[in-house]
């Protein structure tokens, strides 16, 4: 009984001393308050302190850098309008006669999954988010968009639903159906695809982030065989999973990976790819240094980059929308 008496009295002084050492460290912001500050802000200012949007220029595709006439990041989940945002990221461009598209992830509080949305600018670096144009079930991200022939066509991530989907716009840029599957059976992430040589070419990574798969078509609705040398990436969170679009430049590809090693999402490297045909695949890194990287502390990319997406504006000038985290 007297062992119970003094355990109570311990724990209430404890609790006592705490409130009052509590007390004085907010009055004074003295060790530990900043420390504290910056993980409660961190925890709950979740909207500017997660994945938001920017964009990047430069004079090529493979030279771009955070531009001195804007402020980055152009979007975040604040201006996400019609549903509780938590973050948003994966941003993919298009660029029509007049107008810039950008589709991207917007991670929906409520549903506790990722929905794809999407915003337009007239000059490509002023952005106003409109809505969400798809919403699914199951997660959706990494909105790879493109247009083919007269067509736009959509394949974002959906490995919850075991299935690599395709989606075509009835009414672009808002109205979309799905137009079935590329692949299925398989927790496939970050989809990429490229039409060269007059062939399609799919790649798709594992959930690991270690291994990435190529698939070849002549015909975009399939069907898809899997690459001879499949897994081309094996073991190597550095440089598997996507990192935006695979983008043709002067008549060479050219595939933007992710670096998940030694956290997810850090940086993105580029790979030129040397050769790729129904037997074979070869790919050397374009340079040592990643495209993009993370900044500064006080920087709104300070955890991470992931995602690059390249648009030809005019000679000379390229911009990309990029992820921060």
């Amino acid at each position: 009984m007297k062992k119970k008496i003094i355990f109570s009295l311990v724990i209430l002084i404890l609790m006592i001393c705490s409130g009052l050492y509590g007390i004085l460290i907010g009055k004074r912001q003295s060790f530990p308050f900043h420390t504290l500050k910056k993980a409660k802000d961190l925890v709950l200012n979740v909207k500017t302190r997660w994945w938001s949007i920017g964009i990047y220029s430069g004079n090529s595709p493979l030279e771009i850098h955070n531009p001195t006439n804007i402020k980055n990041p152009v979007l975040t989940a604040n201006d996400v309008t019609d549903v509780k945002a938590q973050f948003i990221a994966d941003p993919f461009l298009i660029k029509t006669d007049s107008m810039f598209y950008m589709f991207f992830e917007v991670y929906n509080l409520k549903s506790a999954q990722g929905d794809i949305g999407c915003a337009e600018s007239k000059d490509g670096f002023h952005w106003k988010y409109k809505q969400i144009v798809i919403n699914e079930p199951f997660h959706l991200s990494f909105p790879y968009v493109f247009k083919w022939k007269n067509d736009y066509y959509l394949i974002p991530e959906s490995h919850q639903d075991l299935s690599v989907r395709i989606y075509k716009a009835t009414k672009f840029p808002f109205k979309w159906k799905y137009d079935g599957n590329l692949l299925k059976g398989y927790h496939f992430v970050d989809p990429q695809i490229v039409n060269y040589n007059n062939m399609w070419w799919l790649f798709v990574c594992t959930t690991e982030n270690d291994n990435l798969n190529l698939y070849y078509s002549k015909s975009l609705s399939g069907p898809w065989i899997q690459h001879p040398l499949s897994p081309i990436v094996k073991h190597n969170k550095h440089i598997s999973r996507g990192g935006g679009r695979i983008i043709e430049y002067n008549n060479i590809l050219y595939r933007y990976t992710q670096d998940d090693q030694p956290t997810y999402g850090i940086q993105v490297y580029v790979y030129e790819i040397t050769k790729i045909t129904e037997i074979n695949y070869q790919e050397k890194l374009s340079s040592n240094n990643p495209i993009v990287s993370r900044g500064g502390k006080s920087e709104w990319n300070f955890l991470g980059m992931h995602t690059v997406d390249p648009v030809y504006v005019k000679e000379g000038q390229w911009i990309a929308t990029v992820d921060g985290f």
